[in-house]
């Protein structure tokens, strides 16, 4: 691609997909609306979709010209709502549906970034029937500080940092509630950022501040003093290394559409892929928008973008309606 471009769209019939039965629904929905409010004001027709009330194959798609996907967390970025579109010939605004399921789970995705030399942290997958000494010895082969999550929540959903053995049991459970396997990875001390991207099209760095100790979910969604900055205050060399991991991440699962990559900078300037977000947060608030509007795309225009870069791809892909 060669850099972002709005035109504005004449008026589509766009479904937008929200809400589900995930931990992530309350933000889901709020992304949701967000989007259809943007492309209504941009006079387009919009029609709501949740899952969790309409089963997408029984929804008729014969009038819809594209699905926006608002559906964080499973269902959404794990592939499963992608796999039914893809079934339908519905074009639609993420990653596919395998991308996403490797993508939604932080160990394979992980795994995929060390397949293509993207700097990620140490790391080992644990379950919830390991033993405790043997999660133990887990974590002190990585050695401390280390951070546990689940292996397939967004949102933060989950995660401990874990600086002492004494506080392992805790994030442990806090993990293994939410799901069976979890992800011990090495913590990097250093500074969060993110960088979101549309299709191979970045968007600016985000550098986040937050006295929480990192972007948990309260610093994300109800701590107001969390910090966005756009003055990093690093020098170019160090921006240009996480621009590269960035766009490595993302070119390592393939992803399309919107992605965001979040990461760490440690001390030396050396950038760590955490994760790649194939649905991320698209409220006025979300990191994405933010992102954008740095560029002067307003959330209309930003979703409009990504609307006539989907149905571009489709048609290239050869995408056809299901009969």
């Amino acid at each position: 691609m060669d850099g972002l471009r709005h035109t504005p769209l004449s008026p589509l019939s766009i479904a937008v997909l929200l809400g589900g039965h995930s931990a992530e629904r309350k933000i889901s929905l709020q992304s949701g609306n967000a989007v259809a409010e943007a492309l209504k004001q941009r006079g387009h027709s919009v029609t709501l979709v949740d899952p969790a009330i309409q089963p997408l194959e029984r929804f008729d798609w014969s009038h819809t010209d594209v699905a926006f996907l608002a559906l964080h967390g499973t269902f959404g970025e794990d592939g499963g709502a992608q796999e039914i579109l893809e079934r339908l010939g519905v074009p639609f605004t993420s990653s596919g549906s395998e991308t996403s399921r490797v993508a939604f789970s932080k160990s394979a995705a992980k795994e995929r970034f060390l397949q293509h030399n993207v700097s990620t942290p140490s790391y080992t997958l644990i379950h919830e029937t390991d033993g405790f000494e043997r999660i133990h010895e887990h974590a002190r082969r990585i050695g401390y500080p280390i951070v546990i999550k689940p292996d397939a929540q967004g949102s933060s959903i989950g995660v401990s940092m874990v600086r002492s053995p004494d506080q392992l049991e805790a994030a442990l459970s806090q993990c293994f509630y939410f799901e069976s396997f979890g992800l011990m990875e090495r913590l990097i001390d250093g500074t969060e950022w993110t960088m979101g991207f549309i299709d191979t099209d970045p968007l600016p760095l985000i550098r986040i501040q937050t006295a929480r100790g990192f972007y948990d979910y309260q610093a994300k969604y109800e701590d107001d003093s969390t910090q966005y900055l756009f003055d990093y205050g690093v020098d170019d060399k160090v921006l240009k290394r996480l621009a590269v991991t960035g766009a490595a991440a993302c070119k390592a699962l393939g992803t399309r559409g919107i992605a965001r990559v979040d990461m760490r900078l440690d001390e030396f300037g050396q950038p760590f892929a955490l994760e790649v977000n194939t649905i991320p947060g698209m409220t006025d608030h979300s990191l994405v928008p933010k992102a954008a509007a740095r560029l002067g795309f307003d959330m209309g225009q930003l979703c409009e973008i990504v609307v006539e870069r989907t149905l571009k791809s489709a048609q290239q892909r050869g995408v056809r309606r299901a009969s």
